[in-house]
């Protein structure tokens, strides 16, 4: 078969470039709304950022499975008719880049509330619904998607209360102690690629 990269492939730099570039305008963004409206009902800034925290993985942990499933379908609906010249990898891909709207991104908005209501990391009072940082977490959601159709594709990193603090992977917040080694809880994730770390999160660290 012919090996010609399709259309996906011709523009990952610059869709690369352009997510990268969301993922950051998120943390300075919409992240901040998130944390101005969660302040309004939540007076601990450590619990309000551990929310946004949260949100932030479980929206990245949805949209990796609303990806997958998409692919699932397309790559069946596609292997009935499929004849080069590229291959059916690259055309299930080609596919999804131009119809990236299809995503119901509503589903995994619902998906990650359901999940951020149930996790032990936060403990959050019942009468406030995080529906209250949806924008947040839409935009998380969608930008996640898009990093899966990346080759290779981006990811946050997995991080831990109490790990050893990486200059590598985080910034110190500003209220951190700067003697500190270990990472008392995370503010946002970094972003990687092939493991390596592309842009580094923020992390609070506490003797």
């Amino acid at each position: 078969r012919s090996c010609s990269p399709g259309r996906a492939r011709h523009t990952n730099a610059s869709r690369r470039a352009c997510l990268v570039a969301r993922f950051g305008d998120i943390y300075a963004q919409e992240r901040l709304d998130a944390e101005t409206l969660l302040r309004t009902y939540i007076s601990d800034m450590e619990t309000v950022q551990r929310i946004i925290y949260v949100a932030a993985v479980e929206s990245f942990h949805a949209a990796k499975m609303a990806y997958r499933q998409f692919k699932i379908r397309v790559r069946e609906t596609l292997s009935l008719g499929h004849s080069g010249p590229e291959s059916l990898e690259d055309t299930v891909l080609d596919y999804i880049v131009r119809h990236e709207d299809l995503y119901d991104v509503q589903a995994s908005v619902n998906e990650v509330i359901r999940s951020m209501n149930i996790t032990p990391k936060i403990s959050f009072p019942p009468e406030i619904d995080f529906i209250v940082i949806s924008t947040l977490i839409q935009e998380l959601c969608r930008v996640a998607f898009s990093m899966q159709t990346l080759v290779p594709p981006l990811d946050i990193a997995f991080g831990t209360d109490g790990e050893l603090f990486s200059e590598t992977k985080y910034h110190r917040s500003f209220d951190s102690d700067f003697t500190a080694a270990l990472v008392a809880y995370h503010v946002w994730p970094a972003l990687m690629e092939n493991d390596v770390v592309i842009v580094k999160g923020e992390a609070v660290t506490k003797r």
